[in-house]
This record gives C-alpha cells, structure tokens and sequence, in this order.
C-alpha cells in the first residue's frame, strides 16, 4: 500500500483530495487579511483608528513567525488526524470569539491565537499537499501554488469580503471564515486516516523560554512600525522604551541560541552568503509590494473607487501574479540562471512603477491601469517564488526549518517596515506638497478667487444657497489641494521604489554566486507559515 493510501482512506478518490487541500487552505490563507480587507469599514464598527487594524494584521504576523520553530514539534507528536481535529475546534472557537467581540485588546489576543494555531493548519496542509505531487518537479510546482496563493491573499481576500463589508456588519467577516473553514476540515477528517506524516518525537525540552523572548520582541517591533509615525518616533517614551525592549530581547534570545544545543533558531544559517543574500532580496521585495498599496490606496482616494470596483481591478493583478509565478517555475525546472529570472521580475516591476509615475492624475479611465496591474502582478510572480527556492536551497537540509523561520520573520519585519514607511512619507511628502500647493494658491490669489467662484457657482446652480454654497467651495479646494498633494506624494514614493529597484538589479548583475546555487527542494519544505 502507497503512502497515499495510508494517509487517505481507499475509497477517497484523488481530486477530491486535493480539493478538500485547498478547500481547507484557501480559508487558512485568507485570515491574514482578514482585519484589514477593508480599513474603512473595520475602523468604523470597531471605532478605532486605521493604525489599530494594522496592528492587529501585524500581531497575526507575529504569531505566525514566532510559532513556526515551535510548531513541527507538535505536529511531529499527535497523529495528524487529531492535530487537525484540535486545529479546526480552536480555529473555529478564535474566529467566533472574533466575530463576537468588539473590544480592541480583545481582538488583538484573539489575532495572534490565530496566528499560532494557523501555523498547525498551514503546516498539516503544505505536509499533504507535498505529497499528493508525484511528478519530477512536484516540489517546484507546489511551492509555486503555495506561493502564488499568498501573493494573491490580500486582493483575493479583499474581492471575496467586498460584498459581505457592503451589506453587512464588518464583523460578519470571522462568521464567513468560519462558514468557510468548517465544510473542508470536516471533509478533510473524514478522508484521512489516523496517521503520522512525519517521524513522531517526544515533546520533551520544548524551547518555550525562547519563544517567550522572541514572540515579545516580534511584538514589539509591530507596535513600533505601527504606532511610531503616530507618537512622532523618538518623542514620545512608550517608543523609546520599546525599542530598548526589542534591542534586549534581540540580545538575550540571540546570545541564547549561541549557547544552546538545540537552539530555537540556528544561527548558522547566517554562514551562507547566498543565503544572507536571499533573505535580503527577499526584503527588498517586501518593500516594493508594500508600495503597491500606494496605488490602491489612489484608487480609493482620488479617483473615487468603491471597494468592489476597485477589487475587481486587482484581478487583473491576479492573473498576472498567476502568469508571473507560471512562468517562473517553468524556468526553475528548465535550469534558466536565476539572474535571468530575477532580472526578468525586477524589470517588470519597474515598468510598473515607472508607468505608474506618469499615469498617477486626478482623473482617469480604469482602463488605463490594467496592462500596469498585470505587470505588477507579472513581476512579483516571478521573483517571489525562485528568491524562497533560492534562501531554501542556500542551506543544508538540517538547517532549512531554521531558514524557513528566518525568511518568515524576514518577511514580517520588512512587511511592517515597509507600512512604517508609507506612513511616514505620506505624511512627509503630502505635508510638504500641502504646504507648497498651499503657497502657490495663496501667491496666485486671482487664480484662487476664480477657482472658489467656479465652484460657488457650480453649487448654486445645483440648488445650494449662498453662504453654503461659499463654505462648501472652501472645502472643495482644500480638498483638491489634499488631492494633488497625494499625486505629488504617490509619485515621490513611485520614483524611490524605481531608483530602489535598479539599485537591486545592479547588485544581481554583480552576483556571480548567484548562479551557482543549485535550486534543491527535493527534500525540503517550507515552514508552517511562509506568509
């Protein structure tokens, strides 16, 4: 009897199987997202600032990337089957709690428990996926698929909640996961069989004293990037403090793993160059998909998208994503160097923000940005998936759970850098540009006069009475000035990603090691959470 059939029952029939997978992952997938699928609405219902909501989705980040060391240990114990049957209770009664609560603290609690128990799902899912593939290049294909699904959580996410935030209370959201979540692990147990996936271990000499130290420090470093621009950095204590909190923390968990023999997280991963060098890459691009929301976020608030519309645009930066990473690992398993690959990407992602810095106008057609969106979504595609493949293959086998918690952590700290950032210069850029559109306003006051009387007018004749139709001309121009100082601030950030970006394509063209990373997952797989 195959491996197969003692994990799955004889009579379950192997695309069921595999649907049932996905049924269960897609959801799993999707809570990422899920706090910030539309910030407006979220912060309405739970009358919180945006910065709230973002650190909720950091706090799930968090507890994704300081459970996964600690997770194989458990799944390596119980039997998948029942791991799975305590993953779904504890899932099902987290997101109920969620859908129930309206107290910030609250939520915060109940999105990191989420965080950990989705790194058992997540891993139990990857686990049976890895083996349902049985062709030479299996490996290559399911982490494209896997890989491909994150790159798609947020748009996807946002698309299928789009309807449920019109209509209903936001917090319906964690009753929809549940809706969704339950059908395919319930189908999901009565497929398999009582078995083990991987080596069962004892759990013995659990690391906890070190997940204790890492998951604060993880913590912390997410109340910083979030909250940092609001308090003015430095200036405020609860900052301050904070850092030197993470700075601690970092010490004393590092000097720990240095000493111990079974560390958390081994440090010799840090050895490779190849490997340091990937997780840099790796980050970089975690700050240039942060600048897309630069672009969703014009779409919003200048051109006046609704969120369904605007959702449905970012199909098209779906299907890129699924072209791009396609495309990829076809060229993966043909062997085509890596800095052709990358090369490739990168391109692709700086014609997008190139073209983005010329298309960024107060009005346009939605037509305009489709070809743009399927770059995008072309070029993440194709460089995610071969960089993760590349940081896995830098190691030895021994140390790839280490390097997949790395890359994890990777991935969280860029990804919360990465909103620090767009907070600070949208707030930097947009001031400065306020003030100087301000200036200039102030300077052309015949300009200005003609521009207030032009919408005095235009209100008056729509029915508004004077001295209304004068107070609401004011804010029409201040709204204005507010909305070409966004342009000027969405095209300053543009022109940095395109000057960050070519900075990384010189640094591959001059990485000849590159190439001689032999791209080896035969035998790996990614870590319980690779978001």
């Amino acid at each position: 009897m195959s491996k197969g059939n003692r994990i799955f029952r004889a009579w379950a029939p192997e695309w069921l199987i595999r649907l049932t997978i996905f049924l269960v992952l897609f959801p799993t997938v999707m809570l990422f997202a899920l706090s910030t699928a539309n910030i407006s609405a979220a912060t309405g219902f739970y009358g919180v600032e945006p910065a709230d909501m973002q650190f909720s989705m950091l706090l799930y980040y968090a507890a994704l990337a300081g459970f996964t060391p600690l997770e194989r240990r458990f799944f390596s114990r119980v039997s998948t089957k029942e791991y799975f049957l305590i993953c779904l209770v504890l899932q099902v009664l987290i997101s109920y709690a969620c859908y129930r609560t309206r107290t910030l603290p609250v939520l915060f609690a109940c999105r990191f428990l989420q965080g950990m128990v989705n790194c058992g799902v997540t891993s139990i899912c990857l686990t049976l996926l890895f083996g349902r593939l049985k062709s030479e290049h299996a490996r290559e294909t399911g982490y494209t698929i896997f890989y491909s699904m994150i790159l798609c959580s947020a748009s996807l996410t946002s698309l299928v909640t789009a309807p449920l935030v019109d209509n209903y209370e936001y917090n319906v959201l964690y009753k929809m996961i549940i809706y969704t979540f339950v059908p395919g692990g319930i189908l999901l147990l009565l497929l398999m069989n009582k078995v083990h996936l991987v080596r069962k271990t004892p759990l013995y000499q659990l690391d906890w004293a070190s997940f204790f130290l890492y998951s604060p420090m993880l913590i912390l470093i997410a109340y910083v990037v979030t909250y940092g621009q609001q308090y003015y950095w430095l200036q405020d204590d609860t900052i301050v403090w904070s850092l030197i909190c993470i700075v601690f923390l970092a010490v004393v968990f590092v000097t720990r793993q240095l000493v111990r023999k079974r560390p958390f997280i081994h440090q010799e991963v840090f050895r490779s160059r190849a490997f340091v060098f990937g997780i840099f890459l790796l980050g970089m691009l975690y700050l240039i998909r942060g600048a897309f929301s630069v672009t969703t976020t014009y779409f919003s608030t200048v051109l006046g998208m609704d969120p369904i519309n605007l959702y449905e645009l970012l199909i098209y930066n779906i299907i890129g994503i699924v072209i791009g990473a396609v495309a990829s690992a076809r060229l993966v398993i043909k062997k085509r160097p890596l800095q052709f690959i990358w090369l490739a990407g990168f391109s692709l992602l700086l014609l997008f923000h190139g073209a983005m810095y010329f298309l960024f106008a107060s009005e346009a057609d939605m037509n305009t940005f489709i070809i743009p969106l399927l770059l995008q979504g072309m070029g993440a595609g194709m460089v995610f998936t071969p960089i993760l493949l590349f940081i896995i293959s830098s190691v030895p086998e021994a140390l790839s759970q280490s390097a997949a918690a790395v890359g994890v952590f990777i991935r969280f700290a860029f990804f919360g850098i990465s909103t620090a950032l767009i907070n600070y210069f949208s707030l930097f850029y947009s001031g400065t540009h306020a003030l100087r559109l301000t200036d200039h306003a102030s300077r052309a006051d015949n300009d200005l006069e003609e521009r207030l009387k032009l919408y005095q007018s235009a209100l008056h004749a729509r029915g508004m009475e004077p001295g209304m139709a004068t107070r609401a001309a004011t804010r029409l121009l201040d709204k204005a000035v507010n909305k070409q100082a966004f342009l000027k601030y969405a095209m300053d950030y543009n022109e940095l990603v395109v000057i960050l970006i070519l900075g990384l394509m010189l640094l591959i063209v001059m990485a000849p090691f590159i190439n001689r990373t032999i791209i080896d997952v035969k035998a790996k797989q990614p870590a319980a959470a690779t978001f």
